[in-house]
């Protein structure tokens, strides 16, 4: 049976995290058990990971098109990763399956992490092969010593909570309905097989049951996404949201949000759009054009929703807490974060964090693209606050870690209801006597850089790169997306090669709109036939002015 993922998404790294990935061009033993056990052994809880054999590797990125396998090897590599799995101690079997991509044949090889770990494997195919425990370090499985082994050790029949057996339901408590409605969407081959599988079969291949075959159970996570009703088994597993009009905490309105994870993350989050989330046009005073702005950007509020989901605890019966003040909005959910981050690492710009409290609620939201990869989603929450020109928003936990919130801070305009603050920007700006950025907020960035782009490239003005921190505010707010926009079109590229083999992205119009419209607004990027806009033939190029910012972003970057 096929893989409950999307392949094309899996082998590009849009579902899953490179580390949690391994390309093989051609069968290598050795290798590839040494990889089978650091996945299986999953020291860092991230779900473990995928050998992909039939696609070259270089630097941790797959070569495509893949180099293939002959069709006669396919069955004969599937017999000898059954061998090769018996070579683990305690016993493992992961799941695997061939795939045509790009008309080749290639095996994907799905090792979940194991429920017996530590996991050993021989050094060598030798007579004299000695076992060690194998981990993943970045892309590459390596053997575990010192405080690595310690750490392992300390993992035995450790299951996160989200991957263990739930004895309490029985299998038929998953949907069937809502497991296809989720295999339809992400576009999983399992989808065309799903209605004909016994549903203790689909469950165990989705990895979301398990046990022998006459005392099948289904996991937590499937319990969660593939029951319409998780808070019967999971007390209070829902989102609660309530907005106050008002500082005397009298005037409000409730609501609460449940069903599968994925769906009350949703219909919370469009509840949040359209009840919360407004936006402001303000005139600016020798500008043509008004510059747009959010009380809270829609982002950061999903980023920091999506999070607090996806790192809660359902072990406690406590939902997510969602509170709207007229300042303010706060995502609150328990416990805290997971060590060895605490309230001085919450205030670092980048947070790394090498355990996680839920691998397969994370697989799934990530599969929906409903949450980020690790350790990007408060950064991101960062920069789209930034983006918008509001204030820095506040993460804290305490001591304990017994919660964790996110306060996102409103848009300083929005109290006013003036353009006061953006006619300032925009005076001290025009007013430099060099030719630094200035003062740069999220609502008047790409206004501000058209202007300061303009006087170096049609202005005349000298471009001083003997100084480059004058100008390290560009660096700062241009996203790596544009960047890589812009520097994939320096040879003319239509939108779909843009949006989805340079950025990885669906060709929709959001993303147009996110990622290709403010470039050209800002005259970055330009059309090829710039009289028909929806020409089947366009393509879209860098301009003059986005060398300019290429070559900038190189000076300022090194």
């Amino acid at each position: 049976m096929a893989l409950p993922v999307n392949i094309e998404n899996l082998v590009n790294g849009e579902s899953v995290e490179w580390e949690r990935l391994e390309f093989k061009a051609g069968w290598n033993p050795e290798e590839i058990v040494h990889t089978l056990c650091a996945f299986a052994n999953d020291i860092n809880n991230w779900g473990g990971g995928y050998i992909i054999i039939g696609v070259e590797e270089q630097d941790g990125r797959p070569v495509l098109p893949p180099v293939g396998l002959q069709p006669d090897q396919l069955d004969a590599i599937q017999k000898k990763i059954v061998e090769l799995s018996h070579q683990l101690q305690p016993g493992y079997l992961p799941v695997v399956q061939p795939y045509v991509l790009m008309r080749k044949h290639i095996l994907v090889i799905w090792v979940p992490a194991g429920d017996l770990r530590p996991y050993s494997a021989p050094s060598t195919q030798g007579g004299k092969a000695q076992r060690h425990y194998y981990i993943r370090s970045g892309t590459k499985s390596i053997i575990a010593k010192g405080p690595h082994e310690q750490r392992l050790l300390d993992l035995t029949a450790r299951i996160p909570f989200d991957d263990r057996i739930n004895h309490q339901a029985a299998v038929n408590d998953l949907q069937l309905g809502l497991i296809r409605d989720y295999l339809q969407e992400v576009k999983s081959d399992l989808f065309a097989e799903s209605d004909q599988a016994p549903l203790p079969v689909l469950g165990q291949q989705m990895q979301i049951a398990r046990g022998p075959d006459e005392f099948i159970r289904p996991l937590n996570v499937g319990l969660l996404f593939f029951n319409p009703e998780p808070h019967t088994f999971f007390g209070r597993a829902w989102i609660e949201v309530v907005i106050h009009q008002d500082d005397t905490g009298r005037n409000f309105t409730e609501k609460t949000f449940k069903g599968p994870l994925h769906k009350q993350l949703r219909d919370c989050l469009a509840y949040l759009q359209a009840v919360v989330v407004q936006e402001r046009t303000t005139k600016v005073s020798g500008q043509a054009e008004a510059l747009r702005y959010v009380n809270f950007p829609y982002d950061a509020i999903e980023e920091a929703v999506a999070n607090a989901v996806y790192h809660k605890s359902y072990e406690e019966a406590k939902p997510v807490e969602i509170q709207v003040f007229p300042d303010s909005v706060q995502i609150l959910s328990f416990p805290g974060p997971v060590a060895p981050v605490d309230n001085a690492m919450l205030q670092q710009k980048r947070i790394v964090a090498r355990d996680y409290r839920n691998r397969r609620i994370g697989d799934f939201l990530k599969e929906l693209r409903l949450a980020e990869g690790r350790g990007t989603g408060i950064p991101l929450i960062r920069r789209r606050m930034r983006e918008n020109g509001s204030p820095e928003p506040t993460f804290e936990t305490d001591p304990d870690r017994t919660y964790f919130l996110s306060v996102l801070p409103l848009h300083p305009a929005w109290l006013s209801g003036s353009n006061q603050d953006s006619n300032q920007v925009g005076n001290q700006v025009s007013n430099q006597g060099d030719s630094s950025i200035g003062p740069v907020t999220g609502s008047n960035y790409w206004e501000l850089l058209n202007r300061f782009v303009h006087d170096f490239t049609e202005g005349g003005k000298p471009l001083d790169l003997t100084k480059p921190d004058k100008y390290r505010p560009l660096v700062e707010f241009l996203e790596p997306d544009f960047a890589a926009v812009l520097r994939a079109c320096t040879s003319p590229k239509s939108r779909k090669v843009i949006l989805e083999d340079t950025l990885k992205r669906t060709n929709q119009v959001k993303n147009y709109n996110r990622y290709m419209k403010p470039l050209l607004s800002a005259k970055l990027l330009a059309r090829t036939v710039p009289d028909r806009p929806n020409s089947s033939q366009q393509k879209y190029f860098t301009t003059d002015r986005g060398h300019f910012v290429l070559k900038l972003l190189e000076k300022t970057a090194s």
